[in-house]
C-alpha cells in the first residue's frame, strides 16, 4: 500500500511538563554532584580554621600561665616585702638596666624616693624576665622589650625625674623640696553629686560647684 503523506505523524515533541520535570531532575543531580566536587576545598578550609583556633587557644593559655607582676604602688603594708622587691630590683638594675648608657644617664640618684620611677622599673624588670627567662620566652618578646618597652621607660624617667637630686628631698629653710607624701585626690566632696548626675542625668549639663568668696569651687 502506497505511503500516504497526509497520514504521516509529525515528530513527537516532549510535553512542557516533561521538560520541566527533566530540568528539575538535572538540577537535583547537579546539587548532589557539586558538593562532592567541592569537598576537598571545604576540607582544606576546615583544616585551616581548626589550625587557627588551635593557635588562638595556645596563645590564650600562654597568657593565662604568666603570673602578673607585682606593683610597687599597690604593695601590701609590709617592710619586708618592700625590701625583698627592692633587693631583686637593684640586682637586676645593676646586671641589665644600667648597662644601657641612656638608662644610666636618665636615672636620678634619688630614684627610690620616686614611687612612679620604682613602679616603672619593677614592671620593666618583669617584662625582661618574661621575655628572656619565662615559660613562654621568645625572640618576639625580646624584640618588643628592646624596641618599645625599655626606651619608653627611660624616656618617662628622664622627663619625670631626670633633673631631680638627693638635695631636692632634704628639708631646709628656703629650699625647694620635692613632695613625697601620698597625693590627695581633689574634689572628693563632689563625688555624690557627680555620681547622681552620671547615673541618672548624664544627658543634661553637669552640676556646677558653688563659688566661695575666694572663688574656689565647693559643693
Amino acid at each position: 500500500m502506497p505511503d500516504d503523506p497526509s497520514r504521516r505523524r509529525p515528530p513527537t515533541e516532549p510535553a512542557p511538563d516533561a521538560v520541566a520535570g527533566l530540568a528539575r531532575e538535572v538540577e537535583e543531580l547537579r546539587k548532589r554532584v557539586d558538593p562532592l566536587t567541592e569537598l576537598p576545598a571545604r576540607v582544606d578550609a576546615i583544616a585551616r580554621l581548626i589550625a587557627q583556633l588551635a593557635d588562638t587557644v595556645t596563645n590564650l593559655a600562654a597568657r593565662a600561665d604568666v603570673a602578673p607582676p607585682p606593683s610597687w604602688l599597690m604593695l601590701p603594708d609590709d617592710p619586708g616585702a618592700a625590701r625583698e622587691l627592692l633587693d631583686a630590683l637593684t640586682e637586676w638594675m645593676a646586671r641589665v638596666f644600667l648597662r644601657y648608657p641612656d638608662a644610666a644617664e636618665a636615672l636620678p640618684e634619688c630614684w627610690c624616693w620616686h614611687p612612679d620611677v620604682v613602679e616603672e622599673l619593677v614592671w620593666l624588670m618583669h617584662a625582661w624576665l618574661a621575655a628572656y627567662q619565662g615559660k613562654h620566652a621568645s625572640v618576639q618578646l625580646v624584640g618588643d622589650w628592646h624596641d618599645r618597652q625599655r626606651p619608653g621607660v627611660v624616656r618617662r624617667i628622664r622627663q619625670g625625674a631626670g633633673s631631680c637630686s638627693l638635695e631636692n628631698h632634704q628639708t631646709r629653710h628656703g629650699w625647694t623640696t620635692t613632695s613625697t607624701a601620698a597625693p590627695t585626690v581633689p574634689a572628693l566632696d563632689a563625688l555624690d553629686a557627680i555620681a547622681g548626675w552620671w547615673g541618672l542625668d548624664r544627658d543634661q549639663p553637669a552640676p556646677e560647684p558653688a563659688q566661695t568668696a575666694t572663688g574656689v569651687g565647693t559643693w
